[in-house]
């Protein structure tokens, strides 16, 4: 197998912290989106959206979604689990997810591909008010975060699971955009420094 990898974009992120902490070890091709190397011919037979990662298989078969990729290592690395294992484990660990992707980590990417000079290149065009509108959604998600944080050390299912990697890496694509978590959101603050110190983390 091979993945086609991005090391500064959060979609790849997402995979290769799922991949450590299963402790899969899969060959890696980097893809430099600065380079454009994502719309390259090459890339582009491998995936028509022109987007990493890209799961190719050993019989060239391709994954190209991060979640669909978790999802395959999953069923061929079944422990630890990180998506769930009793229906209801299931169900929150997929609710959390979808939470974190779609309203955290989406509105922060939102806010970064609009707004950010860098950007100008790869998002055309870049809607400046779309970018304002989902950076002044940013602290009201993070709000919502903290609140389902109080009393709990993980987001779902009482263990560490594919919604703590979205939701950290959610968080950690903050700097780009340039707004803070707010000091009062402690809950939040102390379940990323924990997610944080994982080795995956680093991945």
């Amino acid at each position: 197998m091979k993945l086609y990898d991005t090391q500064v974009a959060p979609n790849p992120r997402r995979v290769r912290v799922f991949m450590a902490e299963k402790g899969i070890e899969i060959e890696r091709v980097p893809v430099d989106l600065g380079k454009m190397e994502q719309k390259s011919a090459e890339f582009t037979a491998l995936n028509p959206r022109q987007r990493t990662p890209v799961l190719e298989l050993d019989d060239g078969t391709r994954l190209c979604e991060s979640v669909a990729i978790c999802r395959y290592l999953e069923a061929i690395h079944p422990e630890p689990n990180l998506f769930g294992r009793t229906p209801l484990e299931i169900g929150e660990i997929e609710m959390w997810n979808r939470r974190m992707e779609l309203d955290l980590l989406a509105t922060i990417a939102g806010a970064f591909r609009h707004l950010h000079p860098a950007m100008a290149d790869m998002e055309v065009p870049q809607v400046k008010e779309w970018g304002e509108r989902n950076k002044a959604r940013i602290v009201g998600e993070l709000t919502f975060l903290d609140q389902h944080l109080k009393g709990r050390d993980f987001i779902a299912a009482g263990r560490f699971t594919n919604a703590d990697i979205t939701g950290m890496i959610g968080i950690d694509f903050l700097r780009p955009t340039r707004v803070a978590i707010p000091d009062e959101l402690v809950d939040l603050r102390r379940w990323h420094a924990a997610v944080s110190s994982r080795p995956s983390a680093k991945a």
